[in-house]
Order: C-alpha cells, then sequence, then structure tokens
C-alpha cells in the first residue's frame, strides 16, 4: 500500500467523522481506525488532527465546487443552469456537506477550518452572480435583476432549505424553497 493511499483514506475517513460525529467527536484514534491507519503512519502524512481536518474540509469543499459546476457552467439559460443546480440529486436530509460545518462551533472558531468553508460560499455567490449577469445580459432577465443579491437570496434559500427539510424529518420544504426561488427568477424573467 502506498503512502498517497494512506494519505486519502486518512482524509476520507476524517471527512466521514466530520460528517457523522462534528470536529470535537473526530478523534485521531477514530481516524486512524476507520483509515486502517496507525498513528506513525497519520503523523508522517499530517502534522495533527487540524491539519488532517483543514484537508478534510478542503476536499469537501473542492468536491461541492465542482458539482455546481456541473450545472452552472452547462447548457442552458441562466435560469435553466440554475434550476439544474438546485434541482440537482442531493441527500437533502443529510444536509449540505459544507454549510453543516457552519454548525460545528470548533470549526468556526478556528480562522484555518473555517477559511474553505467561508471561501466555499464566497465562491457560491459569486459563481451565481456571474450566471445571472450572463441571463441580464443576454436579455434572458430583466435589467432591474441584481446579480449580487439575487445570488445571495439563492444561496441563503438552498441553505435554509436544508435546515427546514432537517427539522421536519422530510426534503418536502426543501424542494417548497426551491420552488419558490425558481418562481422568484422566473417572475424576473425577460
Amino acid at each position: 500500500m502506498s503512502t498517497s493511499d494512506t494519505s486519502e483514506r486518512l482524509i476520507e475517513s476524517t471527512r466521514e467523522l466530520l460528517w457523522e460525529r462534528g470536529y470535537v467527536g473526530t478523534s485521531p484514534k477514530a481516524i486512524q481506525q476507520r483509515a486502517g491507519a496507525g498513528q506513525g503512519s497519520m503523523y508522517h502524512h499530517f502534522s495533527g488532527k487540524p491539519d488532517l481536518a483543514l484537508a478534510a474540509i478542503r476536499r469537501t469543499a473542492q468536491e461541492m465546487r465542482g458539482k455546481a459546476e456541473q450545472q452552472l457552467g452547462g447548457p442552458g439559460t441562466a435560469v435553466e443552469r440554475i434550476t439544474a443546480y438546485l434541482r440537482r440529486e442531493r441527500d437533502v436530509l443529510k444536509g449540505c456537506p459544507v454549510g453543516r460545518l457552519t454548525q460545528d462551533p470548533d470549526v468556526m472558531a478556528d480562522a484555518a477550518l473555517r477559511a474553505p468553508v467561508d471561501e466555499t460560499f464566497v465562491w457560491l455567490r459569486g459563481r451565481l452572480a456571474e450566471v445571472l449577469a450572463e441571463g441580464v445580459a443576454r436579455g434572458e432577465l430583466s435589467a432591474g435583476l441584481d446579480p449580487a443579491v439575487t445570488a445571495a437570496t439563492v444561496v441563503a434559500v438552498l441553505q435554509g432549505g436544508y435546515v427546514l427539510a432537517r427539522a421536519a424529518g422530510s426534503p418536502a420544504p426543501f424542494e417548497e424553497a426551491v420552488d419558490g426561488v425558481l418562481g422568484l427568477l422566473a417572475a424576473q424573467s425577460a
């Protein structure tokens, strides 16, 4: 087994444990057990739990950006691309893998761990604003639409939809929130 395989298993195990247990509940021992790696291997690749958690959070953020870009960078009008993004298959009841990190006080208290979370949401708002600005420029959307404010609204509705769905134990509130924001966008169609 190569050292890159071990490093990969450590990162993936940390991603899973952060998701399941949060930062405090993710011990180095649990990471090592799940990854099938010894303490020496972990500290060979990473300086400690914070370093490994940062690698895991960056990986999760990178994955989320890649999935979002598949729809946002795809074919179609601005509203069609945003619709594809909002309606893509998700495990709604588990919540957003990046958004859930904002509910972890230990991640939010650490500037280094919080940074990739914030960067991901800044990127997402910016990318959505670009798509909306393209729609305005092509005459698909009302000239009065503010792409940056609308993008922030789309992200807030998406994250809020996850929260409502988890609270209800049903994806229905998420789907209603998405329907609502898409209705608002449709009303801005030129």
